[in-house]
């Protein structure tokens, strides 16, 4: 594929200086041709990246050794590291992450939210990343990016030391002669001069080396964010091309991680159980499903979307399912007749018997949070992201979470980290200090659950299980004949999720 037709190829002494640096402001898009297999698996990568980037910013003191070590690992794995190491060579991994960087920017420009989150991620990921050049470097980066900030001379921090000391939390014990001090228009560094944590003369504002990243992030996220807003106008055109436009309506709700569809534990989870695993092992999301369904003995089409997929996920059989919705159902409004007529089927075709016989999967948190929010009468969705905060707080306070546990919560939710803030959820009500996994899908949660309680043995999958389509179609080779099928993949995904929801759907 081709990013752009418009211009031309980049010639390779273009492409040399581009790649020049380990660090870049991203202001010149690739205009190289990539097959659609590398365009998946990029996005995919950097989206492991961010991730872990967001996960780390709340587990752990950002730029501490412990975030720096995890990160430049995660880093690595993926060959996103701007450094040296035996993998991939410079060049190919700052193509790599040049290329991956502006595919999600096509992915992530859709909404205000989603643009939210990726500026965040993204800066967090450029800071730590400037903070890891050597002060040659962060000057050629300053200069190459038309910020020409220049260091005094030794004898000018001579004469200025007290000065600057005085003025500057960041050399506080520290040597002012063992460091880079940055000469900076004061305009350039108002966010500094407002908190009054720099020195002022002359309408210059003298800047040690650690605050000078306050600076540069500053440009950063100014530029990103206009870009991204020039990206989402470019839209309508990036989605006129039948090939990408699955792949990105996907990508920014994608699941890499295990596919929880393939029935081994089929049966191994009784009708009897299902009350209480529910208070033990459920995610806040499937527990307030359940709860709704035993009260009001019915659930709309979104919530038993959501709830019968996740159930089929923890091994309910057809037949099971059947039963299970039948029964809850006639005590209702619902008689048996129109129980069959109106509901079964579509549980049927949710188990792959109706329809186009496709294996659905269970829904991961990103599908939960980010897709058909729910309305009044609704009680799907993620209570993390959906709930009202005070109507949270009570409900962890009837599941019994202490005081300093809901705090945490509310705490991480008010930062949008809704699947940290169900992570912790986990962690509060097993007794664990750390949840030592990250969560991304709902039946994850359970198979941890069930471990931490002693009975996940039954539940647990294999390493080697099949992953979603993002990771398996990055696997495959970049001939024509494959790039058709991964396009003919998302789109039939796309329709056979629509479909899917017209069976579910009741007035």
């Amino acid at each position: 594929m081709q990013f752009s037709g418009r211009r031309k190829k980049l010639s390779p002494s273009c492409q040399a200086d581009l790649y020049e640096q380990a660090l870049q402001f991203y202001g010149q898009p690739p205009l190289e041709n990539i097959s659609l297999s590398e365009f998946e698996s990029f996005a995919v990568d950097r989206m492991k990246l961010l991730k872990t980037v967001e996960n780390l910013g709340v587990s752990f003191v950002k730029l501490s050794d412990t975030y720096k070590n995890k990160l430049e690992a995660e880093s690595k794995n993926l060959k996103l590291s701007p450094r040296q190491d035996n993998g991939l060579s410079e060049h190919e991994k700052r193509r790599k992450d040049h290329i991956s960087h502006f595919i999600l920017r096509l992915a992530y420009c859709q909404t205000e939210d989603l643009r939210r989150w990726f500026i965040q991620q993204e800066i967090d990921l450029f800071r730590y990343r400037f903070g890891e050049l050597n002060s040659k470097q962060k000057l050629e980066f300053l200069h190459k990016n038309n910020l020409q900030y220049d260091t005094i001379s030794v004898e000018e921090k001579q004469a200025l030391s007290k000065e600057i000391v005085n003025s500057s939390y960041a050399v506080s014990g520290v040597k002012v002669e063992d460091q880079d001090v940055y000469k900076v228009p004061f305009q350039d560094a108002l966010d500094l001069v407002r908190t009054r944590k720099v020195y002022l003369k002359a309408g210059y504002a003298y800047i040690p080396h650690q605050d000078i990243v306050t600076i540069v992030l500053n440009d950063f996220r100014t530029r990103l964010s206009k870009a991204l807003a020039l990206t989402a106008r470019s839209l309508p055109a990036v989605h006129s091309d039948e090939r990408l436009q699955p792949l990105l309506n996907h990508l920014s709700h994608a699941y890499v991680g295990q596919d929880y569809s393939i029935q081994k534990n089929v049966g191994k989870i009784s009708l009897e159980q299902i009350d209480s695993l529910s208070g033990k092992s459920f995610p806040l999301c499937m527990r307030q499903l359940h709860q709704s369904l035993r009260e009001n003995h019915h659930l709309r089409h979104g919530g038993r979307m959501q709830y019968g997929l996740f159930l089929k996920g923890i091994g309910l059989s057809l037949e099971q399912a059947l039963q299970f919705w039948r029964s809850e159902f006639i005590r209702g409004k619902v008689d048996a007749d129109k129980f069959d007529k109106a509901y079964a089927y579509g549980i049927r075709h949710m188990f792959g018997k109706e329809g186009k016989r496709a294996d659905y999967t269970p829904y991961s948190c990103m599908k939960v949070i980010l897709s058909n929010p729910p309305s009044q009468g609704d009680h799907h969705g993620c209570p993390f992201r959906h709930s009202d905060p005070e109507l949270l707080k009570q409900k962890l306070q009837f599941y019994k979470v202490s005081p300093s546990g809901i705090s945490q919560v509310l705490e991480l939710v008010k930062g949008m980290h809704y699947q940290l803030a169900c992570q912790k959820y986990f962690e509060l009500t097993h007794n664990v200090e750390d949840a030592n996994f990250s969560l991304n899908h709902p039946n994850q949660y359970f198979i941890e659950s069930q471990r931490a309680l002693g009975g996940g043995k039954e539940s647990k999958r294999e390493a080697d299980a099949p992953q979603r389509s993002q990771e398996s179609s990055a696997a495959r080779g970049s001939t024509a004949a494959q790039e058709a099928a991964a396009a003919d993949a998302s789109q039939n995904l796309a329709e056979m999720t629509e479909d899917l929801d017209s069976f579910f759907n009741d007035s």
